[in-house]
């Protein structure tokens, strides 16, 4: 058995925590609120990409691929990939450099979870439930029939649970609708619910007797080959006043992300090197939940999201979002993998202020930011072209481009 370090930093981040995640929730399921936006102007960019023929002999038409990389030249995207059959189509942006991957950090919490099982399946049992593993929760303790909940209710999502939890605040309202405030029998009803996802976490570090930082190294990044990737890229956000579970966040480069989509890609295999259990990557498909959206989110399995049918992405296809649409999609049936990403560093230094020290709600914060990178005088400017918030809206027309650029 491994043994717990101490060694990841806490972050403490009780009310900075609870804003941010108020204020940004309603974007995962409404996009901009009905708002259109002009063209934005477009940026310079150095793109590498396939020529004519290397693209149709990948699947790819050489003049969607100009019309992906003009859409991506108009958006703050920091970094894009794509990768079929395992090489470039094309690529723009400094694929080495990490940013936060925001709650992408879910797809690699259900990756550990598949390598457990894989290495030691008795430590971590998809049917033990919370009393049995001995997990509860303080200053709020759960019922006897909450801990009856499953580590595989947990990868669901479909625990039932409507507790308080770390980064978790604007999800509330949705929460609410979805759970209610009286118990739920565990498994019967689905909610995007970080405190399933945190909860999760401590199940892993407890049964395991390791830190997620310890484990995805050592599990995971050294074996798939990530060359960005350190224990030091992982930190906690947490509240003990709402919660004793620990939201894990990390930051990734887009080439390491390609290197994590390209384990899924390929059945949990890497190499000669099988990491995940047999048929961990199938449940993602296979026993998944519809979650009453539409569009990009329209399922949910195993912590990533399954998109529509009428998105135009084949059956299979399976993808992990993160805020800001830092998005890695796993396109099995195109042999493809896509990462996109945005840093949200400098949004985040204008959003925050508004509602922290002006008072705003959250939503009026963010549209009052998008209407400003609208003014004619403010479009050209570096935050409105480099850093402004990518918004779903954006991000689609994106997913719609790529559908597109297939032959």
């Amino acid at each position: 058995m491994r043994h717990m370090k101490a060694r990841r930093a806490i972050i403490y981040a009780l009310t900075f925590v609870a804003l941010v995640a108020a204020a940004l929730t309603y974007l995962v399921l409404t996009g901009e609120n009905g708002l259109s936006r002009p063209d934005a102007p477009a940026r310079s960019i150095d793109v590498t990409r396939f020529d004519s023929v290397a693209a149709k002999e990948h699947g790819w038409s050489s003049d969607g691929l100009d019309d992906i990389f003009v859409h991506v030249s108009t958006l703050s995207t920091d970094s894009f990939l794509i990768i079929t059959d395992g090489q470039v189509v094309g690529a723009f942006g400094d694929l080495s450099k990490p940013y936060s991957v925001h709650s992408i950090r879910k797809s690699f919490l259900s990756a550990l979870i598949g390598q457990q099982l894989h290495a030691d399946a008795s430590l971590l049992p998809l049917e033990a439930t919370l009393q049995e593993l001995g997990i509860d929760d303080s200053p709020v303790p759960l019922t006897e029939l909450q801990r009856q909940t499953t580590v595989k209710h947990l990868l669901r999502s479909v625990s039932g649970i409507n507790h308080p939890a770390a980064a978790s605040g604007g999800l509330h309202a949705e929460i609410d609708k979805r759970l209610g405030h009286s118990e739920n029998q565990p498994g019967t009803v689905w909610a995007y619910n970080n405190w399933d996802y945190n909860a999760l976490t401590t199940v892993f570090e407890s049964a395991t007797s390791t830190e997620i930082a310890e484990a995805f190294d050592l599990e995971i990044a050294q074996p798939v080959g990530m060359t960005d990737f350190d224990r030091s890229a992982v930190s906690y956000l947490a509240d003990p006043s709402l919660s004793e579970h620990r939201a894990a966040m990390f930051r990734m480069s887009a080439l390491d992300l390609a290197k994590f989509g390209a384990l899924y890609l390929n059945d949990g295999v890497s190499g000669d090197q099988t990491i995940l259990a047999n048929g961990w990557v199938g449940l993602i498909t296979e026993d998944f939940t519809e979650t009453g959206n539409d569009g990009l989110r329209w399922g949910h399995g195993y912590l990533w999201w399954i998109p529509e049918p009428g998105t135009g992405l084949p059956d299979g296809t399976f993808w992990a979002w993160g805020l800001g649409n830092q998005a890695l999609m796993v396109i099995p049936a195109w042999n493809t993998v896509i990462v996109h990403q945005s840093d949200t560093t400098e949004f985040l230094k204008r959003f925050l202020p508004l509602i922290g020290d002006e008072g705003m709600a959250g939503e009026e914060a963010l549209l009052q930011l998008i209407r400003a990178c609208r003014q004619k005088d403010a479009r050209e400017t570096e935050y409105c072209k480099e850093h402004r918030f990518v918004s779903r809206r954006e991000f689609d027309k994106l997913l719609s481009l790529i559908v597109s650029a297939r032959n």
